[in-house]
């Protein structure tokens, strides 16, 4: 990786930014000390999903948006906006 100072960058910016748009990196220097990286960015699209992919592996049952039973719900505490919570909650 190739140092730079910065008042090399700021001469002729473009220069460097053909460089990094060629796939060279860079490490700015001021006072011999190094203060960034200048380097391209790394494709970041990442590929989607394939659609069904555990197509066939379980299945969804029919009443699967109905609401609870009672028995099932009586283990839950409900609060509202309008209401307490719990103080464990």
């Amino acid at each position: 990786m190739q140092k730079v100072t910065v008042d090399d960058i700021k001469r002729d910016p473009l220069k460097y930014l053909n460089q990094v748009e060629a796939g060279e990196s860079f490490v700015i220097v001021q006072a011999d000390k190094a203060i960034a990286e200048l380097k391209p960015i790394t494709n970041t699209n990442k590929q989607l999903r394939p659609f069904g992919l555990c197509a066939g592996e379980f299945t969804v049952p029919d009443d699967f948006d109905e609401p609870l039973p009672e028995d099932s719900l009586r283990g839950y505490r409900v609060h509202t906006s309008r209401s307490k919570p719990h103080p464990r909650f």
